[in-house]
Formats: structure tokens, C-alpha cells, sequence
């Protein structure tokens, strides 16, 4: 299409029935028909379904028949949405930034579903504000920017294991750093993996030879990342090693995969805990690789959910004790089937999928008992007993005891802040890596070119933390085998003629991409176009009007305010 001259304004809007979900709450027809008479719009259509094959094509064949120069789709949320438009804009020859999204599925139908008229009056309200918006939209490129085609891991457990032999594999540059001694994390100390009971220390092993196989694979153990500079495809990482020798390193990468695991929860002051006869299930495991004999002659083994987890103080499920109880409860059944084994749990068992809920069976069908408590009735830990009261009996019961066992959660590492701050990433409530999208990108951060696997991003088993660091690796290969990666221009843009260098932008940057530099004209704000995420927090907070938010101008967003006042 030829947009030699975009002076001429052709808009046209695409409407979305989206099934029930808008045309079941909306008037569509009579928003299409007001649509038709706003200014400079040329050709407007409902679709059934605008994100479908059919839709899709009826926006390339919009946009070729009629000539038109700015497009707008009223439909549900761009998040998931915006970038396939986009797309089929620019296969259909038009600028992908002259695309402008409206949200009537989040904004209207789905708030005000039983309110039909005041919606359908606030869907046009929005494609008006929208119309004037695409109106003074004006053409850009995408930013492109040179990768570095090497990958720093930080953790050495089996999803920093696996995301790095799998990188390395592919013959990219792989850089993993673990602060402790020796490689494998948690897995170091578990016995067996459920449901199969594989040997923990096999799958350890093995991951490792193949690792230290890879020659364009670096291990650095006893090293800590103190420093990150730098954006995606440009990382610029300082890591202090510890052994064979002091030193600091410098080491430039293109994309950061973090995988530093979590750690089980001590209950220190919780039900008697002394870590001797009261112990942990990851002090079991110990036990079941080094003191089976011994727990051969135990006759009593109780065991308790939910220890310091589902409160107030950490509200989250942990997900995997229930397993790692189970797992453990049946290695101790077979290793002396005589033994009375309670697992005492709270409200229900979490086993999740067939697999493990057969596994559960098992456990059942060889005699180990599961009792549940109400948690305003917890288990009392006495010497020799544990109390419980019986909701099916409606009273007390004793359980003797010979050995106690707590299942407690995993909780993040102290220091998590800290790796946040440098990678510039978000953490949740419980201290965990906080994704950009639970659903759309699990394993990415908002920051583009940093990737997240394994425990420190949520409680996960070793399957499902494998999976994950094959997934993150997948993911980070991506800029580095194109060596390139495209940005949106959608950042701020800095007037050095009014810039005064106060700061003030670069301190209310989220993701730390204004920095302040000496330039013929003094000190600058100057905006790193890789990092920028096109906020607006700078431009919002600049004295002097110096910062424009590129497709986000003054301009542009006070005409959607003209818009929409009477």
C-alpha cells in the first residue's frame, strides 16, 4: 500500500462480536453505525471473530480495497492481542504504528454486563477517543540491536544445570555461576525422585558429566554475581570468585537465564522441632541415604503437613510436600512394612495429575494412613504423642510417635532482593521471581532478555523444574542465535536543548533506562532504547517538557481527552 502521504487520514475500524463475550452485552450493530460517522473514518465492519483466520483476512483485504492508513480493532485485551494485529497490518503493506487497539471486552461488556445500553454508549466513548488517537499517529521502526551470543546462567541446581547443558549443547556460549562449592542445589540431598524413585545422586551425576562435557560450557563454582549492567543482547556482569582463586571477572552476555533455586523452610518454635527425634522431610532424606538401618527399627513415624506454610505469615501451598511425604512415607513402608506411618494433613492431599494420584493409591493400598485436621484444630505434639481431633470420630486421638516428621515449604533465598535490584526484575509477595505473564510468558521477565526457571520462581518438583529450564532455554536461544533483536520504538525521546540534566527522570525510571552523560552541550539525559519500555514515568515527571513518549505524545493523548469531554 502507498503511504507516501498519510496527510490524507483513511481510518478504518473492525468491531468484534467475540462470540457472547461483547455481542452478548454490546449493541454492535448500533456501535458500527455510529462508528461510520466519526471524522476520517472511511470503512467500518463487525467480525464474529476478529483474531481468527476469517477476521484477520478481512483486515488484510480493509486495508488493500480502501486504502486505508490507520486502523483501529475494538475487541478484548491487546495484551494478548495487539501483536497479532499489528502483524497482519504490516503483511497488508501498512505501518504496524499506525495501528491503534480498544478495549470493549474488559472496558465495557465484561464490567457493565448488565448495563447494555450505558456499555454500548462507553464502547463508543472508547473507539472515539480511539479515532482521534490513530489519527495523529505517525510511522515508526522497530529498534534494532546486536546480541551477544553467549548466556550467563546464575545457579547450579538441576534447572541452572539443565537450562545451560541444553544451551551449550546447541554451541552457544554458556556461562554458569553457583555461589556454593559444588553444583546440583537441593538436589545434593534428596534420596529418591517420586514417582519413579530414581536415585537423586544418579540424575545429579549425569547432569553434570554432561555438562563439564561441553567445552564452550564455563562452570564457575564459589562465585557470586555482585554487578549487571547493560540490556538485552548487551549484559555486562561482574562475578566475584571465590576459589581456586580470589578474583573479580568481567562477563559479557546477551541474555541472563536465573535459576537460583529456594531452600526448605527450618520451623524452628514449631511443634517442638530439634531437628534430632522432630525433623524435617529434608532431614528424612538424609536419613533414607545414610541411616536406612536405623529407620528400619522405627515402628511409629508421623508425619505433618502444612508446617509454616497456608498462614498468615506464608499463605501460599508449597505444591510438592504432599509428594515428597507420600514418596517418603512408602520408601519407609518398604523398608519395614511392619511400621505404623501417619501422614497428617490438612483440608486435602495435593497430588496433581493421574500419575501422582495413583502413586497416592499405592501409598494407601500399602497401609500408610492419612488422617486430615481442620486448621483451627492443629495437631498438639506432646513426647510420645501426637493429638489430633477427628472430624469422622468428632474427637481426640493419640498417635504415638517414634519419629515426627514436618513437611515445611520452600521459601526464597534472603538475598533475592538483591539479584532483583542488579537484574532490574520484579519479585512477588513471597520473595519469588515474579514472571511477565503467568500465562503468555511464564519464563520471561518484563525485562527483555532475562529468563527465570526452577524454585526461585515457585515451590516446583524436578520434573517440572527441568521442563522449565529447557523452556528458558529455548526461550533465551532465540536472540542469540539471530544475533539481533527487534524493540518497539515506543520510548521516550530526550529535547537536549531543554534537558537541565536534574535526574529526576533517571531516578523514577523503573527499569533504570535513562542515565545522565557528558555531551558537547554538558550533562544530557540520554535514554537507552533497548531498556526503555515506553512508561511515560519520565516524561510525566520532567520539569523543563524535555522527554516526548514517542506515539504517546501530548498531542495524541489530549485529543482522546477532547474527545470524550461534551
Amino acid at each position: 500500500m502507498d503511504q507516501s502521504n498519510l496527510l490524507e487520514k483513511r481510518v478504518g475500524v473492525f468491531i468484534c462480536h467475540c462470540g457472547t463475550n461483547i455481542g452478548g452485552f454490546l449493541d454492535v450493530e448500533d456501535i458500527e453505525e455510529y462508528t461510520k460517522g466519526l471524522p476520517d473514518v472511511v470503512f467500518t465492519q463487525r467480525n464474529l471473530y476478529t483474531c481468527s483466520e476469517e477476521g484477520l483476512s478481512q483486515i488484510k483485504n480493509g486495508i488493500k480495497e480502501h486504502n486505508l492508513n490507520r486502523v483501529i480493532v475494538a475487541s478484548c485485551t491487546p495484551r494478548t492481542h495487539e501483536p497479532l494485529f499489528k502483524r497482519v497490518c504490516s503483511e497488508a503493506g501498512l505501518n504496524p504504528y499506525l495501528f491503534n487497539f480498544v478495549n470493549i471486552r474488559e472496558h465495557c461488556s465484561w464490567v457493565h454486563m448488565h448495563e447494555r445500553k450505558q456499555a454500548t454508549k462507553k464502547a463508543k466513548d472508547l473507539i472515539r477517543m480511539g479515532v482521534a488517537r490513530v489519527r495523529l499517529l505517525e510511522p515508526e521502526e522497530d529498534i534494532e540491536i546486536d546480541v551477544e551470543p553467549a548466556c550467563l546462567v546464575i545457579g547450579g541446581g538441576i534447572a541452572g544445570l539443565t537450562a545451560s547443558t541444553s544451551l551449550a549443547k546447541r554451541g552457544f556460549k554458556v556461562v554458569l555461576v553457583e555461589r556454593d562449592a559444588t553444583l546440583g542445589g537441593l538436589l545434593r540431598d534428596l534420596y529418591k525422585l517420586y514417582p519413579i524413585c530414581e536415585d537423586a545422586t544418579n540424575v545429579l551425576e549425569g547432569r553434570k558429566r554432561e555438562g563439564e562435557s561441553y567445552p564452550n560450557l564455563e562452570i564457575l563454582t564459589s562465585s557470586e554475581v555482585k554487578e549487571i549492567k547493560g540490556f538485552v543482547g548487551n549484559y555486562e556482569v561482574t562475578v566475584d570468585i571465590q576459589y581456586p582463586r580470589h578474583g573479580i571477572r568481567i562477563i559479557k552476555v546477551g541474555v541472563i537465564i536465573v535459576a537460583t533455586g529456594a531452600k526448605v523452610l527450618i520451623p524452628e518454635g514449631l511443634y517442638g522441632y530439634d531437628g534430632k527425634r522432630i525433623i524435617t522431610q529434608l532431614e528424612l532424606e538424609k536419613r533414607l541415604k545414610e541411616e536406612r538401618e536405623k529407620l528400619k527399627r522405627l515402628n511409629n513415624i508421623v508425619m505433618i503437613q502444612c508446617v509454616g506454610a497456608r498462614g498468615d505469615k506464608r499463605a501460599y501451598c508449597s505444591k510438592v510436600c504432599c509428594m515428597v511425604a507420600i514418596k517418603n512415607a512408602t520408601l519407609i513402608s518398604r523398608l519395614n512394612p511392619e511400621a505404623k506411618i501417619y501422614i497428617i494433613y490438612r483440608d486435602i492431599i495435593q497430588v496433581h495429575g493421574t500419575e501422582y494420584e495413583d502413586y497416592y493409591r499405592e501409598a494407601r493400598d500399602a497401609g500408610i494412613l492419612f488422617v486430615r485436621y481442620h486448621p483451627e484444630n492443629e495437631p498438639v505434639v506432646s513426647d510420645e504423642y501426637v493429638k489430633i481431633y477427628d472430624e469422622m470420630l468428632g474427637e481426640d486421638i493419640l498417635i504415638p510417635y517414634d519419629l515426627l516428621v514436618l513437611s515445611t515449604p520452600l521459601v526464597s533465598w534472603e538475598d533475592a532482593s538483591n539479584l532483583a535490584k542488579m537484574l532490574k526484575v520484579p519479585l512477588d509477595e513471597n520473595r519469588f521471581f515474579l514472571e511477565a505473564h503467568v500465562k503468555l510468558r511464564p519464563l520471561d521477565f518484563a525485562t527483555d532478555g532475562i529468563y527465570v526457571c526452577g524454585t526461585c520462581h515457585w515451590p516446583v518438583s524436578v520434573p517440572e523444574a527441568v521442563s522449565q529450564a529447557l523452556g528458558a532455554a529455548a526461550r533465551a536461544s532465540i536472540p542469540m542465535a539471530n544475533k539481533k533483536v527487534r524493540v518497539e520504538s515506543i520510548i521516550s525521546e530526550v529535547d537536549k536543548d531543554k534537558c537541565i540534566a536534574c535526574g529526576l527522570c533517571a531516578s523514577v525510571c523503573p527499569y533504570k533506562a535513562i542515565e545522565i552523560k557528558k555531551t558537547e552541550g554538558g550533562k544530557k539525559a540520554e535514554v537507552i532504547s533497548a531498556s526503555c519500555k515506553g512508561c511515560g514515568s519520565c516524561g510525566a515527571s520532567c520539569p523543563m517538557s524535555a522527554i516526548t513518549m514517542h506515539q504517546f505524545t501530548d498531542e495524541q493523548i489530549l485529543s482522546q481527552v477532547k474527545a470524550v469531554l461534551p
